[in-house]
């Protein structure tokens, strides 16, 4: 599935390619306790570690997508069918991603 990792460390944004659903997105953030929020209306959602402020780790940075919650650390997009039960490819492009995050 086509996905997205955001890295405010290097304030970066790269496509990934998921095969093993949230056992990738898990992969990918670094972290078992993951936790999502719906950014958009087409089942697109944003995977971040949900004690990604408990943990307070130097360097990790942090960015926020539009109007949500600043988060700190790597997340991921992935596109949701099923209410967001079932992963499916990013709806988002790269492009207008990059223009809806900003790093804090």
């Amino acid at each position: 599935m086509k996905a997205f990792l955001i890295d405010p460390a290097t304030r970066s944004i790269s496509r990934l390619d998921l095969a093993d659903g949230l056992v990738d997105v898990r992969n990918a953030i670094g972290y078992a306790t993951v936790d999502s929020d719906e950014i958009d209306d087409n089942g697109d959602r944003l995977f971040f570690d949900e004690e990604c402020f408990i943990r307070a780790i130097p360097g990790a940075g942090r960015f926020r997508v539009d109007n949500l919650a600043p988060v700190a650390g790597k997340a991921v997009i992935v596109g949701s069918t099923a209410g967001g039960t079932q992963f499916a490819d990013a709806h988002i492009d790269e492009t207008a991603l990059t223009r809806r995050v900003t790093f804090l």
